[in-house]
């Protein structure tokens, strides 16, 4: 007992600032045991009286080795903070010039209108992201989009610059109004570990001012969703006062119908799409959970927020029926509304001829999987998977699946995956079709990061897919990289998250549905 009191002693005198001092003494006096170890065994030989003597020299050396392999580990864990803190530095500055050459960019195309406006923008430009929370009566926490986004839009006629219409989110404490959502959930207390109370953390989006703008994305070759689009893109014009961007191919068609649709605006080329979320307010879905991923795919980054109107065959992430859109645009329009954040994979393939692993290809962003597969080979797939640089297993058979929640009822879920409700963050580890009785999927947790690597020694190459396009072939030697990324796809609920999630999988996949057992028969008595 006194031995360990000791070591928590040690233990404690870190925090103290001790911790140096306490080291050089130790070491220099285990260096003198050891010059003076014949001494110490001839006065051993000849003093037996000072046997306990002797034995308190060994504990405190025993306590001592204790103490330097502490510090070591302590110098270790400081070494990783450091390595850590030097790869969001480089992140940070990546993040930064990217947004000092966008902005730079839509100043040479005459943006900004005065100098006024060119010097908030570089203030924007240097902070790429700010969270801010705010206190309410109703036990809320909060994070405003304003302080997240950089508002801005290009008006060719004004020359100024519009500010995006700001909401706020809020996370909400289940059946406790006036308690403040608790960010800490582990506590450490006299010893004892201890978790906060869990909330509901349902998210609910509140307008802060009115939205203005509205990105409509519908389901090509439907006459039903051509006929909708017609009726919506006339009456929120006419009703709302909003303004409509739509793809180039729903422009023509809507002019095909009446050139009183002039007023609707489309885009020419990708850099337009890359600026289209500093002006898109409100995006709407006409289709299935396909024209939601098409739509979601058109940013790279920050996504406005998603309106899913059911029109395909499966609706997962559109619990919106069309019939009464009106209703539907009305409640969200005017808000508050209860979303989902869909979380996305953000993938990027390390080539074998790279010079250094930053020399990578474009970035792709997943709201469902990526799939890696033998494609048209008759061998099976050989895929070395590693998390956080930890070895994790080699992939013997069709291929593998890395899936988000979301995705989690798509290709995962036939593949022998899990069904996992949208918002749990983590990464789905699906094989398909493994030659193996023992391998089962995984769920790993949102912050690692997967890599999957094509070994020299495979037979043949491997195929790679994103949400099910921009197929790609990995030789031996190449690698996928694959983290949570940044950006969230927020879709409105029809009810809550939960609900919505339960009621797609009933309705869309008669989740165990079955006769009810008879009353009738025996009983326990």
């Amino acid at each position: 007992m006194s031995s360990t009191t000791y070591k928590l002693n040690h233990t404690d005198s870190f925090g103290n600032g001790d911790a140096k001092s306490l080291a050089e003494n130790g070491f220099n006096h285990l260096t003198s045991l050891a010059q003076s170890e014949k001494a110490v065994q001839e006065l051993l030989l000849q003093q037996t009286p000072m046997q306990a003597t002797d034995d308190h020299l060994i504990e405190f050396s025993e306590a001592l080795r204790t103490v330097a392999k502490a510090l070591r580990g302590a110098a270790e864990g400081k070494a990783l903070a450091q390595a850590e803190a030097a790869e969001w530095k480089r992140r940070y500055e990546l993040e930064r010039s990217k947004n000092v050459e966008l902005q730079h960019k839509e100043l040479s195309n005459g943006v900004c209108a005065n100098e006024s406006n060119s010097q908030r923008i570089e203030h924007l430009a240097k902070s790429p992201r700010l969270y801010a929370q705010e206190n309410s009566s109703n036990g809320m926490e909060r994070i405003c989009s304003h302080e997240v986004l950089q508002d801005g839009g290009f008006n060719s006629f004004t020359n100024k610059l519009k500010r995006k219409a700001s909401f706020k989110l809020s996370w909400g404490c289940k059946g406790m109004a006036n308690d403040q959502h608790k960010k800490e959930i582990v506590s450490f207390e006299r010893g004892n570990i201890s978790t906060a109370e869990r909330s509901s953390k349902q998210i609910s989006l509140t307008w802060e001012s009115d939205p203005q703008t509205v990105l409509i994305i519908t389901k090509p070759n439907s006459t039903s969703v051509r006929v909708l689009s017609v009726d919506m893109v006339r009456w929120l014009r006419t009703q709302k006062g909003l303004n409509i961007y739509v793809e180039p191919r729903v422009k023509e068609e809507l002019l095909s119908e009446s050139s009183s649709f002039n007023f609707v605006q489309t885009w020419e080329d990708d850099k337009e799409i890359s600026l289209l979320h500093t002006k898109v307010d409100l995006l709407i879905t006409l289709g299935g959970d396909g024209t939601v991923l098409w739509a979601a795919s058109m940013f790279k980054g920050p996504v406005p927020p998603i309106v899913p109107f059911s029109m395909g065959s499966l609706g997962f992430m559109t619990p919106f029926h069309s019939e009464q859109y009106r209703d539907c645009l009305e409640a969200v329009l005017k808000g508050p509304i209860s979303i989902t954040l869909r979380h996305r994979l953000q993938c990027h393939i390390i080539r074998d001829k790279a010079t250094n692993e930053y020399e990578t290809e474009e970035t792709m962003l997943v709201l469902n999987e990526v799939t890696i597969d033998r494609g048209i080979s008759s061998y099976l797939t050989n895929l070395e998977c590693y998390c956080d640089n930890s070895f994790v297993t080699c992939v013997q058979g069709d291929g593998l699946i890395l899936s988000t929640t979301s995705g989690s009822t798509a290709y995962s879920l036939a593949a022998g995956g899990s069904m996992v409700h949208p918002q749990v963050p983590g990464i789905l580890f699906t094989p398909i079709c493994p030659h193996s009785l023992s391998f089962r999927p995984l769920i790993l947790p949102e912050h690692v990061t997967v890599r999957v690597q094509v070994p020299f020694n495979s037979r043949s190459s491997a195929w790679v897919s994103f949400d099910g396009k921009d197929r790609k072939q990995l030789e031996a030697g190449d690698a996928l990289v694959c983290s949570m990324a940044p950006w969230p796809v927020s879709t409105a609920c029809q009810v809550e998250s939960t609900n919505d999630f339960l009621r797609s999988i009933h309705d869309g996949l008669h989740w165990n549905l079955r006769k009810t057992q008879s009353a009738d028969g025996p009983r326990d008595t």
